[in-house]
């Protein structure tokens, strides 16, 4: 059943992507204020040091319009998971990124990963995928949102621009969607209506249906 205040909004649900937002153009006011590259916190893949990454790549972007178009996006996809699930958007959100560049660090090219994009592809896919998962109509009303607000993210999971970590977005998408699977009985619930319950007797009325829906009026329809 679904839970009428599930859908609430608080103060935290708007601080927290805000803060988050913030703090990574306070690190890129500090790596430019005081001259600082902090590309080599990345994630490189397959090495030792390379880990490190899972953790401080998404804090650090190569310029400022890097970061410009990583922020609102960013915002407003971590928003909508605070809102619409909140009960498990911090699981989510910190298992999923810490997935995301394990994944990127298997799988990328030799070379520093930086950025948010991979945090932005999961919470792209885990909304949208979590509303398919779980056929909640407000939820897939969200799914619809944000394929039609970012959607065409999706042509950037392939290798259509070398200085675009693809790795870093495929593994992000891919985490979202393994996320909603996992998750997809947590949080609001399709509504089940009395006639899906297993425990459900049919009245009178009822009865006058086939198993496939269809109206027979005084028959006895098949078991």
């Amino acid at each position: 059943m679904e839970d009428r205040h599930a859908f609430r909004f608080s103060p935290t649900t708007l601080a927290v992507p805000l803060y988050f937002v913030l703090f990574l153009w306070i690190v890129f006011w500090f790596e430019a204020k005081y001259g600082y590259n902090f590309n080599r916190y990345g994630i490189y893949p397959r090495t030792l040091s390379g880990l490190r990454g899972l953790v401080l790549s998404p804090l650090i972007h190569s310029d400022i319009k890097h970061l410009y178009h990583n922020s609102i996006p960013l915002f407003v996809l971590f928003f909508s998971l605070l809102y619409f699930y909140r009960s498990i958007a911090f699981k989510v959100f910190v298992y999923g990124t810490l997935l995301t560049g394990l994944l990127t660090w298997i799988i990328a090219r030799k070379s520093y990963h930086i950025g948010a994009s991979g945090i932005i592809y999961l919470l792209f896919s885990f909304i949208f995928f979590s509303g398919v998962f779980r056929r909640n109509y407000r939820l897939i009303a969200v799914s619809l949102v944000v394929i039609f607000l970012y959607g065409s993210m999706v042509w950037y999971l392939l290798p259509v621009e070398e200085r675009i970590s693809w790795e870093g977005h495929l593994s992000g998408f891919v985490s979202g969607i393994l996320f909603a699977y996992l998750f997809r009985r947590t949080g609001v619930q399709r509504h089940q209506y009395e006639w899906e319950k297993e425990d459900y007797e049919p009245d009178e009325f009822d009865r006058q249906f086939d198993r496939e829906g269809n109206f027979m009026p005084g028959e006895d329809p098949e078991p």
